[in-house]
């Protein structure tokens, strides 16, 4: 197979740091333009700083004092090369075509020099600017999506939950008195299922919530608890509930639209168990609304970041007021907080943190990528439980999408561990005017 040339965009690097090697043994082409780009980025706490300040140290590392620039440095066993071009970003044809003069129309240049000027017919644009790919195709170069890490099949994702219509009373109550073995059920059922999901099974005009419990392998009831003064008002919510106040399982992944319970079950659920951790952290990626930059903004860092972390204290708000002001209940709220046992924070602030036994809750995860999301998992220590919640059908960075986004590919990756449980929560809780809008806008 013939060696291809991926000329990469910005936007690649700044959703994946560590793009350059999954390309097999390709070769790898990053404009100069592209360079000039990711330096604009270094300064932040975004995570795009972050990918950037990582890529610009990985190529510090790759690029010695003895590379030569011309012939490229080779990434490693099984990699290909990696060049970085410079001077090579001019094409009259192109500017023709496009008179605009910006880093994208120099990126767009030198995979159009590679190809009609050296007559390379393997080059390949790698950009996630739809509109990008677009003006690559006008010209006759042949453009993709960067698609590591992406799940095709979105619309058959895991929900963590079934119902098994016209039970039989034997299996209600098998379950209830002893549990019943998972080899039983699905023999009864002919219904295979996937370790911690969630079960409403309905028996002429009742009905009964279990779980199949992946240290049992049975499957076992689930009771309706509260937390912290919240009651589930569902039975997803119920479901989730039963995994987020379970020690056994070390990952949760709460997915759904706003207003359905994600972060408040999350929350409620972290001050009900907080006696089991050292610290409850609560934390969110910060995406800047309407193109105004945290540094743009007026105030000290606390008045700029507490906007973004607003939302997290409205839903603690509002388990606080369950209880009335003096209450031995709303004054541990804030004891917690005072105290720093809880925390609520920009996701960027966890790094060099020591994450041992912390109920650690990720809200807006759909808002990360699947390597940032790898990152914070393989930080966590031992005895820390860590919840992600999210819409990924609600994505505020247009560096992914519902398929590419850190939620989605956490849930399909982890299905089926036995540490891991996901609900996917459909019901909301709004009010009718939200429920109106929902469907009218």
């Amino acid at each position: 197979m013939a060696i291809k040339n991926f000329v990469l965009d910005t936007n690649v690097i700044l959703h994946d740091a560590n793009c350059i090697m999954n390309f097999a043994d390709n070769n790898i082409i990053i404009p100069m333009a592209v360079l000039e780009e990711v330096d604009k980025f270094k300064k932040g706490d975004e995570q795009k700083n972050f990918q950037a300040r990582h890529f610009i140290r990985t190529l510090d590392s790759i690029y010695c004092d003895s590379t030569d620039f011309k012939e490229g440095a080779k990434l490693g066993e099984g990699k290909g090369i990696l060049r970085i071009v410079a001077g090579d970003d001019t094409s009259p044809e192109v500017k023709k075509m496009f008179m605009t003069d910006f880093a994208d129309h120099r990126i767009l240049t030198v995979a159009y020099n590679m190809k009609y000027r050296d007559n390379n017919e393997n080059v390949v644009l790698i950009t996630k600017d739809i509109n990008l790919r677009m003006k690559a195709k006008a010209l006759g170069i042949k453009a993709e999506d960067y698609t590591s890490g992406t799940v095709r099949n979105v619309d058959t994702l895991y929900t963590g939950k079934c119902e098994i219509e016209d039970a039989s009373g034997e299996i209600s109550s098998k379950i209830f008195s002893e549990g019943l073995k998972i080899s039983d059920f699905e023999k009864i059922t002919e219904q295979k299922l996937t370790l911690n999901q969630y079960l409403t099974i309905k028996n002429n005009h009742n009905s009964i919530l279990a779980r199949y419990d992946s240290f049992s392998d049975k499957i076992r009831p689930v009771e309706t608890k509260s937390a912290y003064g919240i009651r589930p008002r569902n039975a997803e919510q119920t479901f989730a509930m039963d995994a987020l106040l379970d020690d056994n399982i070390p990952i949760v992944t709460i997915s759904g639209k706003a207003g359905t319970g994600k972060t408040l079950l999350a929350l409620a659920c972290g001050l009900e168990r907080r006696s089991s951790y050292k610290q409850i952290f609560v934390s969110r990626p910060i995406i800047p609304l309407s193109n105004k930059e945290i540094g743009f903004l007026p105030g000290d860092v606390k008045s700029k970041l507490n906007p973004y972390m607003q939302p997290l204290w409205d839903n603690l708000k509002v388990i606080k007021n369950q209880y009335a002001e003096k209450t031995k209940e709303s004054q541990k709220i804030e004891d917690l907080t005072e105290s720093g046992k809880l925390l609520i924070e920009p996701l960027a602030y966890i790094r060099g943190r020591s994450l041992n036994k912390i109920y650690f809750i990720v809200d807006e995860a759909q808002n990360l990528t699947p390597h940032e999301v790898k990152t914070i998992i393989t930080r966590v220590g031992e005895g820390t439980k860590i919840i992600f919640t999210g819409d990924p059908h609600q994505i505020d960075t247009p560096y992914l999408d519902i398929h590419s986004n850190g939620l989605t590919y956490l849930i399909s990756r982890f299905t089926g561990q036995k540490l891991f449980a996901h609900l996917t929560l459909e019901k909301g809780e709004r009010s009718a005017l939200a429920e109106l809008a929902s469907d009218l806008l």
